[in-house]
């Protein structure tokens, strides 16, 4: 499987691998020459005592060294080069094919996971191509080059050599058979070690509010040191190689030079050709230890390998039809037709047979309790996942024919949770709109009444944002994602209870700017405060999954009985927030019936 991949993952750069490959075929070539001319020079120059023939054999080396030289610097930068561009390749193609994956595939891998595949699992497979691109011609080569040449000297001596190669293959298939299933369990625990990391460093502040920190630290503790020890086993097994290495080698050139000892005594053998022998024998051992160094890394690799291509080879629940329809909708209309959605497996739908619709300057609410699906309904509209029944229909176009960018443009959406990129204030507002100006950024902020934090800030628009826009608060961070989303100036706006970090002043006002600039917008929101709710046009009451009501806030008072009891759940709140610490008790003073009756006009 390894050899495969890389095979594919190399294809785009074959004419690099196949100049290495020459490159290091001159260099195997002028490295086996030169034993055999230094046996030349032994036996007919100094034996002979002929200077001349000294000389001129020498000068042959020397240039057969400097090509040498020539070959192997061009061959190691130009493999370092192919195996950098390798991973540069390799890491984009899984940033692309994770960038295509719904949120059903990102959470069946888990983004602690995705990270560990993205960096070091292709870290691995780099650098098992960087360390095989110095062998992979020049070690067999030069190995098969040292056996045929050390066969010209002696026949008789080169069976060693048949022993020596079944001994080290032995050695290898005993040692590395054991190591890969090490291997998998050491990039899971790593995947475990950066998920509680993530973990840790993101609810650092929960963690301190509950004075958890000996527990998460006992946590990450007890999970490093499972790495440890599984990297300690490994380890372990493969510092034995090279010792067995070197022992096998070294045991057998020591047979070489007795049993070559006696056959020059014999008069069988001459000593120049002990001497290349012994050469040639040296080659191998270096073009056995060079193996072996790529061996010792080849089984993570190899895990690796296999992490990455499940990545590469998952295919996105969420995908582009053939022919998409890429021209943006007419109109906002959005229409949802017995839509319904189900987890994988899962025994009850989150969402089933929904029938909606919302018009070009129309503003409908979704209220419901947590877990109702109020957030997946606004998923299904932005086809993060594709509902499992039904359809969702945008100017009359299914969502599911519509290629994703032209979706993209004419669906704005500010999530429940808003998230900021690091850089400054401008570049996450123009993450809406890239070509959006200062003045059209300044408008936005007004709009999301962000202006005046935002001009107090020493860089203005150009304050630094950290990732995540931790240094500013939760609910600057939300008037920031609205402003970011009103310069998109989409068709059809999602909001997603993105109102719920800010006051009731503070929301008042945001609503009441908000009001001429999406006028002709079809909006969708979700809420969880009837204060918020009660100016829509409609409001959808969701309760486990199914639409319980429609109707306007009065209507649904008198109507629904799902409406009365939250908005039953929000009285108290509401009444303490108007009187304060004295206010009356609304359910002592008054019956329930009276109390959901008098809550419109207390709202």
């Amino acid at each position: 499987m390894l050899l495969r991949f890389l095979r594919t993952r190399l294809r785009p750069h074959r004419r690099a691998v196949a100049l290495l490959g020459l490159l290091q075929l001159a260099q195997i070539l002028a490295t086996l020459a030169l034993p055999t001319l230094g046996a030349a020079v032994i036996d007919h120059g100094v034996i002979e005592a002929d200077s001349g023939y000294i000389v001129r054999t020498g000068l042959g080396m020397l240039a057969v060294a400097l090509v040498q030289i020539a070959a192997s610097v061009g061959a190691v930068s130009l493999s370092a080069r192919i195996a950098m561009a390798m991973g540069r390749d390799l890491r984009s193609a899984v940033f692309r094919r994770v960038l295509d994956f719904s949120a059903r595939e990102v959470g069946q891998f888990g983004t602690p996971s995705l990270m560990t595949r993205t960096v070091n699992d292709v870290q691995q497979v780099q650098m098992l191509a960087l360390s095989a691109f110095g062998v992979a011609v020049s070690a067999p080569l030069m190995c098969l080059g040292s056996i045929v040449l050390a066969l010209q000297q002696d026949i008789p001596l080169s069976l060693l050599l048949v022993a020596l190669m079944v001994a080290l293959g032995l050695s290898f298939g005993l040692i590395l058979g054991r190591t890969d299933p090490f291997y998998d369990r050491m990039q899971k625990y790593l995947d475990r070690v950066n998920g509680l990391l993530r973990e840790r460093i993101t609810g650092v502040r929960v963690v301190r509010a509950f004075v958890r920190d000996g527990h998460e630290g006992e946590r990450f503790g007890r999970t490093n040191s499972e790495l440890c020890d599984i990297s300690l086993r490994v380890g372990r097994l493969l510092a034995t190689i090279v010792p067995v290495v070197l022992l096998v080698l070294n045991a057998f050139m020591a047979a070489v030079v007795w049993f070559g000892a006696h056959r020059i005594d014999a008069g069988a053998m001459r000593f120049g050709a002990l001497s290349a022998f012994l050469s040639y024998l040296t080659l191998i051992m270096m073009s056995v230890v060079m193996v072996t160094f790529v061996c010792l890394s080849m089984p993570r690799a190899r895990v690796s390998a296999e992490r990455i291509q499940q990545v590469l080879t998952t295919e996105p629940s969420v995908t582009t039809p053939p022919r998409p329809v890429r021209a943006a909708p007419a109109t906002g209309q959005l229409a949802l037709r017995g839509a319904g959605f189900r987890y994988p497996g899962a025994k009850e739908p989150v969402l089933s047979g929904i029938d909606l619709s919302a018009g070009p300057g129309e503003t409908v609410a979704i209220l419901g309790s947590t877990g109702s699906g109020k957030t997946t309904l606004l998923n299904l509209v932005l086809r993060h996942f594709d509902a499992t029944e039904g359809s969702v229909h945008i100017g009359g176009v299914d969502v599911r024919s519509l290629d994703a960018e032209a979706l993209r443009r004419t669906v704005g959406f500010v999530p429940q949770r808003a998230y900021l990129f690091s850089g400054t204030v401008a570049s996450n507002l123009r993450f809406g709109n890239p070509d959006a100006t200062d003045a059209e950024l300044w408008h936005a902020l007004e709009i999301a009444q962000a202006r005046d934090f935002v001009q107090l800030l020493p860089e203005g628009l150009h304050a630094p944002i950290t990732q995540g826009g931790t240094n500013v608060s939760g609910g600057q961070r939300q008037r920031l994602a609205i402003a970011r989303t009103l310069l998109r100036r989409p068709a059809v706006y999602l909001f997603d209870d993105c109102f719920s970090a800010l006051d009731y002043a503070t929301d008042a006002a945001l609503r009441a700017a908000l009001e001429p600039e999406i006028a002709r917008a079809t909006v969708l929101t979700v809420a969880q405060r009837v204060s918020t709710v009660q100016h829509a046009q409609r409001i959808v009451v969701l309760d486990a999954g199914r639409v319980a009501a429609i109707g306007t806030h009065q209507e649904l008072l008198h109507t629904s009985t799902a409406y009365q009891e939250i908005a039953r759940s929000q009285l108290t709140a509401i009444t303490t927030d108007h009187y304060g610490d004295s206010a009356p008790d609304a359910e002592a003073t008054t019956t329930p019936q009276e109390a959901v009756h008098g809550l419109g006009g207390q709202l």
